[in-house]
């Protein structure tokens, strides 16, 4: 040690001429007995394949999979609502083929939150496949409950904190706690070979939660100065300025209108997932002195979680059944419900049309739809007031007082998000096509550079290295249609059907024939439901006999017998007819029995 440390010139050039001479003789003796070197290159890693099966150019149904080499890991797995365009449509879920023929190389799912557009799938899913459920304790109880529904009881479901890693494979998840309208939301850090992804699930940035615990911008900004390789954010409120108001704001509101509606029966309608929300009612309804009914079955049961597992804190006596709503006055009482979006069959909606049999709605009645319309839910929540108002309740609504909250991040926490995580590429998740690019533009804003942003679709493969990013093959993805027990059963073609009987109704002909001489036994009977009533129609009822005879004569004149040929010459006949006769097109379904 002393040489080094040696600051005399001549001591420390005899200290090198050594050195020298001990490397030149080294030198020589590696040349009089060469040896052969391996040199060992590092093998070129695999890319890391990100795969949307759901959540991209839509609302809902978001469920992500993340692929290295031989194993999968697959984070969220929701459902989606159906639209008007799919009649008798109960739910729509992602088309989980890719993972069914990919089972084995499974090693995890994670869940991020409770909501049903990132839980509600999680049954069908696991009824394919045997993996374990990663997620935090109230979206494990939520889950469990809809397990038990489908009759599934062998699911591995683990409980996590914000801060734990759990290690599958080649990949290792950390838990991150986020604000959202759900308590235990999460983001998830995932350390794979080629870098770190940092998928946000749904959050915004609240300075006051009710839960007292802000998100973790600690722990986001220390991944973000180690290094993000790729960011997946949520763009549900990318087009929205600002930031997203704290869901306190909402307490203050209730605690003002539940003083000036004192001597009403008060009403709250909100997301039946919404638990800091319905705190707050129970809070306020506590200081006015009121007791609590709860009305809907999903409130019902996440009422029941939530209070088992302590998310909610309700008092010995506050909390009655509705069926005992009438032992109390209009004053005692605060009823909250689900219905904020006018669903057909929720509990405000058949209280709007006076069918619900525990709440009659009358004129000393205050009622707060705390919630939003989703887009395309506009006119169901309209008519919902419309009907309420009709029954003389004093109806508040949409932005009439600050009753509702967003639980996502708006442009300018967007931005903060980008800040903070800094990553390399950048992925825009959970939203609709105008979303999405929205969402893409404020990433430019922040610097992130065109080619490392990337507009994806369901089913596309993203590959992703250390330093690049690109789309490849497509996998099998869309959408699933759920009627009752009925998974994927209804396609487009029976949808298409049931529109066009929705839209003209249907006609049957019903005829006895022949089969030796081709006459007409008895009939045509016509039978017609949704087209127009039959008593009332006489005249264009014979009418339609005479067609349906015209065309048997015709083509028995012309020897044709065969069964299928029949049915289309009077489908198409009758179609003709009936379309010049009422510009009307209903379904015709010809039904002819031999004798």
């Amino acid at each position: 040690m002393a040489n080094y440390k040696n600051t005399n010139k001549t001591s420390q050039k005899k200290t090198n001429n050594n050195l020298y001479s001990k490397v030149n003789t080294a030198k020589k003796q590696t040349a009089r007995k060469p040896k052969s070197k391996k040199v060992v290159k590092e093998a070129p890693k695999s890319p890391l394949k990100i795969i949307p099966l759901g959540g991209l150019e839509e609302i809902g149904k978001n469920c992500t999979v993340f692929e290295y080499e031989n194993e999968i890991i697959v984070v969220d797995c929701g459902l989606a609502f159906p639209d008007d365009e799919m009649l008798g449509i109960d739910i729509v879920i992602p088309d989980l083929t890719y993972l069914k023929n990919n089972k084995e190389k499974i090693k995890g799912i994670f869940i991020t939150h409770g909501h049903e557009d990132h839980i509600g799938a999680v049954p069908y899913l696991l009824k394919e496949i045997d993996a374990p459920v990663y997620s935090r304790a109230l979206t494990l109880g939520l889950i469990e409950g809809k397990l038990d529904e489908h009759g599934i009881s062998s699911a591995k479901l683990v409980e996590k904190k914000p801060g734990d890693k759990v290690k599958c494979g080649k990949f290792e998840v950390e838990f991150i706690h986020v604000n959202h309208s759900i308590p235990d939301a999460v983001a998830f850090a995932i350390k794979t070979p080629v870098g770190t992804i940092l998928m946000t699930g749904d959050f915004k940035f609240d300075s006051t939660p009710i839960n007292g615990e802000m998100i973790d911008i600690a722990r986001i900004s220390e991944l973000g100065n180690s290094g993000v390789l790729a960011l997946l954010s949520d763009s549900t409120n990318a087009e929205r300025p600002g930031i997203t108001l704290s869901e306190k704001t909402v307490g203050a509101s209730f605690a003002n209108l539940f003083k000036s509606a004192k001597n009403d029966r008060i009403i709250v309608a909100t997301f039946s997932s919404n638990i800091h929300r319905m705190q707050q009612i129970i809070d306020e309804a506590i200081k006015c002195g009121r007791k609590v009914a709860v009305s809907g079955r999903s409130m019902t049961n996440v009422v029941e979680v939530a209070t088992r597992l302590g998310y909610l804190s309700i008092p010995q006596g506050v909390l009655i059944d509705i069926k005992s709503i009438n032992s109390y006055s209009p004053h005692q009482l605060v009823i909250i419900t689900t219905g904020s979006q006018g669903e057909p069959m929720s509990a405000l909606h058949r209280m709007a049309q006076n069918q619900h049999k525990n709440v009659t709605i009358t004129p000393n009645d205050t009622i707060i739809i705390s919630a939003s319309p989703i887009p395309g839910n506009e006119k169901t929540v309209s008519n919902v007031v419309n009907g309420l108002m009709k029954l003389g309740a004093n109806v508040i609504y949409e932005k009439m007082y600050d009753v509702h909250v967003s639980g996502h991040a708006c442009k300018e926490e967007l931005k903060i998000m980008l800040a903070m995580a800094k990553p390399k590429f950048f992925i825009p998740v959970h939203g609709e096509q105008k979303q999405l690019a929205h969402h893409k533009e404020l990433a430019r804003q922040v610097g992130l550079k065109e080619k490392n942003i990337l507009l994806s679709e369901n089913g596309k493969v993203i590959e992703i290295t250390k330093n690049s990013i690109a789309q490849k093959e497509t996998v099998h993805s869309g959408r699933v249609l759920v009627d009752g027990y009925g998974v994927g059963d209804v396609g487009s073609i029976v949808l298409r059907d049931r529109k066009h009987l929705a839209e003209d109704g249907i006609i049957i002909p019903v005829m006895t024939i022949d089969s030796a001489t081709g006459e007409v036994v008895s009939g045509p009977d016509i039978v017609s439901r949704g087209f127009v009533y039959v008593r009332e129609s006489e005249e264009l009822m014979n009418d339609i006999k005479e067609t349906v005879y015209d065309s048997i004569d015709k083509l028995y004149n012309n020897e044709v017998y065969d069964w299928v040929a029949i049915k289309t010459r009077i489908r198409d006949d009758l179609s003709r007819f009936l379309y010049e006769r009422t510009r009307r097109s209903p379904m015709i379904l010809p039904i002819i029995m031999e004798i």
